[in-house]
């Protein structure tokens, strides 16, 4: 029988818990978690079989421990537990820097049997509560061995985060790191420089944020990410970040000083570049950004038309995510924003609507 332990079980460790319950039903997991009503909401739903007092409640044959909690404090749980670990248990966490948590691992001695892990995975949801066993599916889970990893536990993990359905995907430390400061963190910062931009130029009536096109807030939604988390991936990235930080802003300066020049066949490069390589990337859901299932529909202005629609989609069993008035349309041709759970629900619900006669437009 597979023996497993947590030591956090919010969004992501209590995805993989539930995850390897559905591969493993007969699995043994225990856990401990600063919040004991994720806990109580874990050994309720049978995902894990004992809730710990404590982070060093590891047993004594236990064949994985997942470190779960924020990053910063995932380094110095695995420094408190070093004495408790069996010599048989894979170490991991599930951190998105990863330099530090190695060189703990090596600084105890625990080398060897560490590898650290970074499922590409994410929800609006969070903790406990949001968690789900499908969060992890066909998402890229990153692999970190070091130089002096056993094979044998690299394989060992290799075999479960195929069983929870994700691509393990395998990395160094190093490249891990200067990867997810370009495509995560980076983006972050930006992001919520974004917001602030806007904030801090906007008028007192607020025009800008009621105005706020779709574009705005597609790539300024990840700004609302917990300001503790990102604090820590600032501190423990930093040399990465402010690499890649130093090269954006000359980048921005280069576009800034072409704007001024009124350069016109070099703004056209800027974004033709930018559009080529953008529409070359894989399209996935794993990540952090989810794919976006949704369509805009012409209404009529008059009283029930809304409802009209959601009776229509309902009457055919079509489940809807989320429904809204689109206020401003400046990168949108609808009024209705509809969307849904899956690409499935999307290509039924342009069926009915088209035989219904409503005009409607896919989101890209």
């Amino acid at each position: 029988m597979k023996k497993f332990f947590f030591v956090g079980l919010g969004l992501i460790g209590g995805s993989i818990a539930k995850a390897l319950r559905v591969r493993y039903p007969s699995c043994h997991i225990g856990a401990y978690d600063t919040d004991p009503r994720a806990l109580e909401l874990a050994v309720a739903q049978q995902i894990i079989d004992y809730a710990a007092e404590s982070a060093d409640r590891i047993d004594d044959d236990c064949e994985c421990l997942f470190l779960c909690a924020p990053v910063a404090d995932n380094t110095l749980v695995l420094s408190g537990l070093q004495d408790r670990i069996p010599l048989d248990c894979l170490i991991t966490d599930i951190g998105s820097v990863k330099s530090p948590i190695h060189r703990q691992a090596a600084l105890i001695g625990r080398e060897r049997q560490f590898i650290g892990g970074h499922p590409m995975a994410g929800s609006e949801r969070t903790g406990f509560a949001g968690s789900k066993a499908s969060l992890l599916e066909n998402a890229y889970y990153i692999l970190t061995p070091a130089a002096v990893s056993e094979a044998v536990f690299l394989e060992r993990y290799r075999e479960l985060v195929l069983g929870m359905g994700a691509i393990p995907l395998v990395l160094s430390c190093e490249e891990h790191d200067y990867i997810t400061a370009a495509v995560s963190h980076l983006p972050h910062i930006i992001a919520a420089s974004l917001v602030r931009l806007v904030r801090d130029s906007d008028s007192a009536e607020g025009v800008m944020k009621m105005i706020a096109a779709g574009g705005f807030k597609d790539i300024t939604r990840i700004a609302s990410s917990s300001p503790v988390m990102w604090q820590q991936i600032c501190l423990s990235n930093h040399q990465n970040i402010s690499l890649l930080l130093e090269e954006y802003i000359k980048a921005l300066t280069s576009v800034n000083m072409d704007i001024k020049a009124l350069e016109p066949e070099k703004l056209y490069g800027f974004f033709d570049e930018a559009r080529t390589y953008r529409e070359s990337f894989i399209d996935t859901s794993g990540g952090p950004i989810k794919k976006s299932y949704a369509i805009y529909v012409d209404i009529p202005d008059k009283t029930g038309a809304l409802a009209a629609i959601v009776s229509l989609l309902a009457g055919h069993g079509i489940s809807i995510k989320n429904i809204g008035i689109t206020h401003n349309r400046e990168q949108e041709e609808g009024v209705l924003l509809v969307e849904f759970y899956d690409e499935k629900s999307v290509r039924e619900s342009c069926l009915f609507l088209d035989g219904a006669g409503y005009i409607y437009h896919r989101k890209s």
